[in-house]
């Protein structure tokens, strides 16, 4: 019997994944409120151009063995009140939001189900309304907190899972590290780009100083993250700049996203919980309390849509 999975947050990178799991034929649902419903209701999702009436449910079907939540951080609570009928012991939770601490949230929502660390690396997926477009679904990277061997069953079952479906997938070894790497990544590249309103190409650019801002950031986490006792340096930005080499040049990050549409971002786990951090460690944070003020300033000023 094929495991039933849930996916709640129909976003661009949700609806890209959601888009590969039902070509490969898996029981996929997309969880949302009635509102939503009818309204998904009356259009599909255009995936790269292609029509997708994605199956929708509001949680009557029951437990589910995989729940995929990849919404923004602030929709989270409304998240896990759709995911309620949805979970139990054998659900398994995997968590794509940007960040560091949701699954942290999703545990204590939930401490039945099996919580896994993951973040999606590399995936440049732009909406518009309802159409999404990408050139990279990137790759998934998922884990327990250490997985120092052979992955266990709950991580191999999803790994597997998700590379049948074509969706690239690894485990590593240490996942703290990659959660961590990949909150370094977003605070650097959502940030610069949300206050820019630059595509990747600019950030691409070894001569645009965005890109030696981008950097620097990043280089703050490095700090708050040692003094935290997770072990990123200066290769895991070498790192970064590899996969930002291979993103689709005239794609947009989904904060940079956001700004543009007037939308709220997800400043506040950027660079406000790097400042928030950096005080509570005693490390100075100079670029990313320079971010975290002109981005909040700019949100202020926007009025809402």
């Amino acid at each position: 019997m094929a495991p039933r999975i849930v996916l709640v947050g129909l976003g661009a990178l949700g609806a890209g994944y959601a888009s590969r799991l039902l070509d490969a034929g898996c029981d996929l649902r997309v969880l949302v409120d009635p509102g939503r419903a009818a309204r998904y209701a009356e259009r599909p999702t255009i995936v790269n151009g292609r029509p997708y009436d994605f199956p929708l449910s509001t949680g009557a079907d029951g437990p589910a063995d995989l729940a995929v939540v990849a919404v923004k951080r602030a929709a989270l609570d409304e998240a896990i009140a759709l995911l309620r009928p949805c979970v139990d012991e054998r659900t398994v939770i995997l968590s794509l939001l940007n960040g560091i601490d949701s699954e942290e949230v999703l545990a204590r929502a939930f401490p039945a189900a099996t919580v896994l660390l993951a973040v999606s690396v590399g995936i440049d997926a732009v909406r518009d309304g309802r159409d999404v477009r990408f050139t990279s679904l990137g790759r998934i990277l998922v884990g327990e907190p250490a997985n120092p061997g052979p992955a266990a069953d709950r991580v191999a079952t999803v790994a597997a899972l998700l590379t049948g479906a074509g969706i690239e997938c690894a485990v590593p070894a240490d996942m703290v590290r990659e959660l961590w790497w990949k909150w370094l990544i977003n605070v650097g590249v959502n940030q610069v780009s949300a206050l820019s309103r630059a595509p990747y190409r600019v950030l691409q650019d070894r001569d645009n100083p965005a890109r030696e801002v981008m950097v620097a950031a990043q280089r703050e986490v490095i700090a708050v993250a040692n003094a935290r006792g997770v072990a990123l340096d200066e290769h895991d930005i070498v790192r970064w700049l590899a996969v930002l080499d291979g993103l689709g040049p005239d794609n947009y990050t989904s904060m940079a996203q956001d700004a543009l549409a007037g939308r709220p971002t997800e400043v506040d786990g950027f660079g406000g919980t790097v400042v928030t951090l950096g005080r509570e460690l005693g490390v100075p944070v100079p670029v990313n309390t320079v971010l975290y003020g002109l981005l909040k300033g700019a949100e202020a000023a926007s009025p809402p849509r």
